[in-house]
């Protein structure tokens, strides 16, 4: 996959996360451009994206709201976390599962 695509397809799922903001920046371009360029699979940044949406739904009723997610970099940390995480893909189609069940309850 050459770089504009692999950038492309990551600003896509990443607008399309719950919980941002669905606008892309020029440092979530840069970050996305990074990513690439230290041969980061875009399967682990997508399963980041969604490991993180699924913490943000799983909150208790009765939490306060959390902000709306502005840049792709509030990501790094847990595309790192699953860049290390022994998990089988199916977890992560799990998790999309259970996402798209809470976004289309609401």
């Amino acid at each position: 996959m050459e770089q504009r695509d692999y950038v492309r397809r990551l600003l896509e799922v990443y607008c399309a996360t719950p919980g941002t903001c669905g606008a892309v920046r020029r440092p979530d371009r840069l970050l996305a451009a990074q990513l690439y360029q230290r041969g980061v699979p875009l399967e682990a940044v997508e399963n980041a994206l969604t490991l993180a949406a699924a913490r943000r739904l799983a909150r208790p009723a009765d939490a306060p709201p959390l902000g709306i997610i502005r840049s792709l970099a509030y990501f790094s940390p847990v595309i790192e976390e699953v860049m290390s995480l022994p998990v089988s893909p199916e977890y992560f189609r799990y998790l999309r599962h259970r996402i798209a069940t809470c976004t289309s309850a609401n």
